[in-house]
């Protein structure tokens, strides 16, 4: 008589991709389905877009003095690109500088007021009233005090990005876990090293919001810095003031529309930035 062997065999369970919780992730199957499915992420916007350009262009066939169509803006793009490129570059530099030091001020005096208690009751009454002050009445105090050229161009695009930043910096300086901290301070950790393991890494998920806020209000910064900070006419911003008095509609929607690309690409390379960088915030493994 055969002797009849039994082999056991350990269950096989799906392989799992591991997430911020240390392992508990969704099965692969369910990764590649979502990635067949990346329709549902970009169909949405892409069916917005198309259904305000068709409303736009039956209004604007509708009231040609009104708004131009599509194809006329298009037109405009393509008669003159040298024109839109030489303005969009002095646009960007404005946004490159201004917001770039606008932000970096921001996020270094944050760090301060996170460390400095009495800094932030000291200054920030100061900043809230800068910030409170219509821009358009401190661009011309600028012109008189800097001169015609592009000094005054970025300071306003600085100034407004720089209380976005600084408020969603200091935020998340200061949102830490009281345990880690607890625990650095027990190994006698300095400032700095409490402020490089636990306080700089904890706030980039509150860095990057202000940056998505701040990004924008740039370009609408440096927009409104060319239209009420007089000197050089150049950029898109200028572009729009002298196209609209001259009633060029083509070239005025053209400007406004280039604007808008350039905030567009902005925040997509801003996102694109953060999910490189915050692979292992909550955000990025539910979104993965």
């Amino acid at each position: 008589m055969s002797e009849v062997r039994t082999v056991t065999e350990p269950m096989s369970t799906a392989p799992t991709l591991d997430g911020a919780d240390g392992g508990a992730g969704r099965p692969v199957h369910a990764t590649s389905l979502a990635s067949r499915l990346g329709w549902r992420v970009w169909a949405p916007p892409a069916i917005t877009f198309l259904a305000v350009g068709l409303l736009w262009q039956i209004v604007a066939l509708a009231n040609p003095f009104v708004i131009p169509t599509i194809d006329a803006i298009a037109a405009s793009i393509a008669a003159d690109p040298q024109m839109y490129w030489s303005n969009l570059l002095v646009t960007l530099l404005e946004v490159a500088v201004g917001a770039g030091a606008g932000i970096v001020a921001g996020f270094l005096l944050a760090v301060v007021m996170a460390e400095f208690e009495i800094m932030e009751r000291a200054m920030m009454p100061l900043f809230v009233v800068i910030m409170v002050t219509p821009i358009v009445a401190i661009a011309p105090a600028l012109v008189v005090a800097f001169g015609f050229g592009m000094a005054p161009k970025f300071i306003v695009t600085g100034l407004v990005v720089f209380f976005p930043m600084l408020v969603n910096s200091l935020a998340g300086l200061r949102d830490v876990d009281v345990r880690a901290l607890d625990v650095l301070r027990t190994l006698h950790a300095s400032r700095w090293e409490i402020f490089r393991d636990l306080r700089f890494p904890g706030s980039m998920p509150f860095v990057f919001a202000g940056l998505r806020v701040s990004l924008p209000l740039a370009i609408v910064g440096a927009a409104v810095a060319e239209f009420v900070a007089a000197g050089q006419q150049a950029g898109l911003g200028s572009l729009v003031t002298i196209s609209a008095a001259q009633a060029n509609l083509p070239v005025t929607w053209a400007s406004i529309a280039l604007l808008c690309v350039m905030g567009i690409v902005l925040v997509a390379l801003l996102a694109l930035v953060k999910k490189r960088t915050l692979w292992w915030s909550d955000e990025n493994t539910v979104a993965r």
